[in-house]
């Protein structure tokens, strides 16, 4: 875990408003104690949910994407440190990690060029390390019995996910993305666009379900190749549930469900699937943050979700006065999460 720079009590207190007569989720969530073993710490903690984020955007930049992920990490602890702690969500139940130190990673991106070649091997060789350093964190995680929480940065993230709970697991694990995108692109070297297919290649991840693909936006390659595999990676399409109505939301939730709640699944969302949410690959057409809300709290609710991954949200590309709407959405889905999540089923 060395890789963490950790959240401390000092950060906490910076950026929580006390109120008087109120108590906020930064009052109560938990860190680890300076000069404190993180391991043993998180194996006593009777706390749950493991909150963590990854400040990073190359495997967006790697995407030929607009950078901006990265600010996303800072916004939404601000946000969750001031949801109310009360009888429906605790900040108690929530370990505050820290982030991981990509301090090193996102400087050295700062003058590369994506239409370069030479820079585009760069930029997936940093993605690629990133990749070990979020898989082990998982690992460690998920290996202890708590349940990760992890707030992105770009969905390439999605690889060190899957992969940590694998290894945990000792054996390949579903997941479910809620995304406009399928993130099953060739194997061209790592970017947020393949995550999900290196996993699948190298054996992390045994079934995926994409839900909402965007009709528009997917290739016909990727298609073909989801065809052949229809045994363990499956897809429905927004434009057919939300546009021509030939299918139901609530009626695809349980359908996706069937499909991966065979084994222990990772819950994706890729916060691109929603209108007018800045991030790298912005849309107007998508589902509603209330569908998105009622998806997070839908799959939340079964023994075998395994860790819940938020990503490609990008204040920084959003409007200087609401920039900190994006944190605010975050911390909806987090604690959606975490009351769902309680209910196990």
């Amino acid at each position: 875990m060395e890789k963490i720079i950790p959240f401390t009590t000092n950060d906490l207190a910076r950026i929580t408003n006390h109120r008087s007569g109120e108590i906020k989720f930064g009052e109560k969530m938990i860190i680890v104690p300076k000069d404190t073993d993180t391991i043993a710490f998180l194996k006593t903690s009777e706390a749950k949910y493991v909150l963590f984020g990854i400040p990073e955007d190359i495997g967006i930049r790697a995407n030929f994407g607009r950078p901006g992920a990265a600010s996303a990490w800072d916004s939404a602890i601000k946000s969750i440190a001031n949801i109310q702690h009360n009888r429906f969500c605790k900040g108690n139940q929530l370990i505050v990690l820290g982030q991981l130190d990509v301090t090193t990673e996102m400087k050295d991106v700062e003058h590369l060029d994506f239409n370069d070649i030479d820079d585009r091997a760069k930029l997936s060789q940093l993605v690629a390390q990133i990749d070990k350093d979020v898989s082990h964190i998982i690992f460690n995680i998920v290996k202890l019995g708590k349940t990760p929480i992890i707030i992105g940065g770009g969905h390439n993230n999605s690889y060190g996910n899957i992969k940590g709970s694998a290894l945990a697991k000792g054996k390949p694990v579903n997941a479910i993305n809620f995304d406009a995108h399928s993130d099953f692109r060739i194997l061209e070297g790592r970017h947020s666009g393949n995550g999900f297919s290196y996993a699948f290649e190298e054996g992390f991840l045994r079934k995926y379900f994409i839900f909402g693909l965007h009709e528009n936006y997917t290739s016909k390659s990727v298609l073909d190749i989801i065809k052949k595999i229809e045994d363990r990676v499956r897809y429905n399409t927004y434009d057919s549930i939300n546009i021509r109505k030939e299918k139901e939301f609530n009626q695809e939730m349980e359908h996706a469900l069937e499909f991966i709640n065979d084994d222990f699944y990772g819950i994706e969302i890729d916060l691109d699937a929603i209108p007018n949410i800045a991030c790298s690959a912005m849309t107007l057409s998508g589902f509603s943050v209330e569908q998105l809300r009622q998806f997070v709290s839908f799959f939340a609710k079964y023994k075998n979700a395994t860790y819940l991954h938020i990503c490609e949200g990008a204040p920084d590309l959003g409007e200087d006065k609401n920039n900190h709407l994006i944190g605010k959405l975050i911390g909806y889905l987090v604690t959606d999460f975490i009351k769902s999540n309680q209910q196990i089923v």
